[in-house]
């Protein structure tokens, strides 16, 4: 057992120290603070809220079901209202602000003995299709061979990806740590495990079929030397190269552009906390250790740690460094995907309101507010779309008098804003992103992405069911679907 940072590193050798790496990766966060832990979906009093809530507008529908109709569609248009307010003001502060840039000399001008030891965790399972291009993409990484530590994280009974990774292998540049098979099955209780074998001062994570640009970890390190300390961690920026592929991955990645080149920058200038992305993220490893590492029951772990990091004090910055990823190209696979993701917006934001006297006073008033509209509204609005879309085609399809009866012209006239204005600037917002990123080969995308919204509702629906169902359920993403072309296109 060796030690680095404020913990100590173990053997992967030493069944002892296997063992405790992995009750910790599972038990760790809860047994320290169960309040920030998802394994139990809502608490005691969340639960008597949640309920009791149901109950009265249950009991007030029963009374007065117009008046409770009318009251709930004026709360939801003031959701929608203040919703499409904010994202306007996101955009706005990203649109000033962008992520910060390192250039490529100053990058590689840093000395190598001056660059801290960097730790790469790659989750991954039943992948072994993608193993090839994960070899290729850590070895083109510019960084010191003695500082730089790969561990391949896979599970001990999946065999296949295994003897993939072993057969393409061959240098020491990659070190396969296999993790016990135990529940849950998630990226965060791997990485959890990977964290205690790790030797890094500074750890970030890659997905399997993950191309980080070559300068990434330098750019990194020069970027946490320019900023305060309490920036524990860096976003770099995730890239599809298949948006070509077919108009999902056109939408997706139209959808990430706007988000990383924009929303999360514009975040950050606003010093709101940030929902971090899946890879990418760079992250000093005392404050890891310090806040609890990586939730193992939270199926959106990224998330929950970008909050996390928030409600400690700690800052998120982003970077200009971009890394290549597969973007979805199979509609059933994509609903699976996105729908884990609203999933874990849910969980985040049941996890981090257990305390809002606390997270209020650590955020403040603004950041509160947007945690919020961002964590908890991003799912509930997605599936409340599906709601008004329905009302407004029963509406122009025979035009009853009850849709009229619940939109008196004090709440008509508002929705009429959400509706017209709101899509308007949520469309305007990709457009102007892709402009500004020279991205006119996807605007095609760009104009049809009301159809991708659908889309989005059908998932945040089946992503609120499984939250009440199987709120830790791992719902795995398949890739591999897409031929990558010579060249793949690195975006903005």
């Amino acid at each position: 057992m060796r030690a680095t940072g404020q913990r100590p590193v173990l053997d992967p050798t030493v069944p002892s120290d296997r063992e405790y790496a992995l009750r910790r990766a599972i038990d760790g966060l809860r047994d320290d603070d169960p309040m920030r832990s998802a394994s139990i979906p809502v608490t005691g009093w969340q639960r008597v809220v949640l309920w009791s809530s149901l109950v009265i507008i249950i009991g007030c529908a029963g009374w007065q079901p117009m008046a409770t109709a009318v009251v709930l569609i004026g709360l939801c248009t003031a959701a929608y209202l203040l919703t499409m307010t904010d994202r306007v003001l996101i955009f706005r502060q990203g649109l000033a602000s962008r992520a910060i840039v390192i250039s490529d000399e100053r990058a590689r001008g840093i000395p190598d003995d001056e660059l801290p030891p960097y730790t790469v965790l790659v989750p991954a399972y039943n992948e072994p299709e993608v193993v090839g291009d994960l070899i290729g993409a850590m070895a083109a990484i510019e960084y010191p061979r003695d500082k730089l530590q790969v561990l391949l994280l896979l599970e001990a009974d999946d065999d296949v990806t295994i003897a993939a990774a072993q057969e393409c292998a061959e240098s020491d540049a990659i070190t396969i740590l296999l993790v016990p098979p135990a529940d849950p099955r998630t990226k965060p209780k791997a990485c959890n495990y990977g964290l205690h074998f790790a030797t890094g001062e500074i750890v970030t994570i890659f997905d399997a079929e993950d191309l980080p640009e070559p300068l990434q970890l330098r750019r990194v390190v020069a970027a946490f030397h320019d900023l305060p300390d309490d920036v524990a961690c860096i976003q770099a920026k995730l890239v599809y190269h298949n948006g070509h592929q077919n108009i999902l991955t056109g939408w997706f990645t139209a959808e990430y552009g706007l988000w990383f080149g924009y929303l999360l920058p514009g975040m950050m200038g606003s010093t709101s906390p940030i929902p971090l992305g899946g890879t990418s993220n760079h992250l000093r490893r005392k404050v890891l250790d310090e806040i609890g590492a990586w939730d193992p029951f939270n199926v959106t772990e990224d998330a929950d740690l970008g909050l996390r990091i928030a409600a400690c004090g700690y800052r998120t910055a982003v970077i200009d460094s971009n890394t290549l990823e597969e973007a979805n190209s199979d509609p059933i696979n994509w609903v699976r995907q996105r729908s884990r993701w609203y999933k874990g917006y849910l969980q985040t934001w049941l996890v981090h309101i257990r305390r809002p006297v606390g997270l209020y006073r650590t955020l403040g008033l603004r950041s509160f507010v947007r945690f919020n509209l961002v964590l908890g509204g991003t799912p509930v609005v997605a599936v409340l779309n599906l709601v008004f879309w329905l009302i407004t085609l029963v509406w122009f399809l025979g035009q009853p008098p009850v849709v009229e009866e619940v939109f008196p012209p004090y709440i008509y006239f508002p929705a009429l804003i959400a509706l017209v204005l709101g899509n308007g600037a949520t469309m305007y917002m990709n457009l102007i992103a892709l402009r500004e990123d020279d991205r006119s080969d996807l605007l095609l995308a760009g104009l049809t992405v009301p159809v991708f919204w659908v889309m989005m509702s059908v998932a945040a629906a089946k992503g609120c069911y499984q939250m009440i169902r199987s709120p830790s359920y791992w719902e795995k993403t398949f890739h591999g679907l897409a031929v990558k072309p010579a060249g793949a296109e690195s975006g903005p």
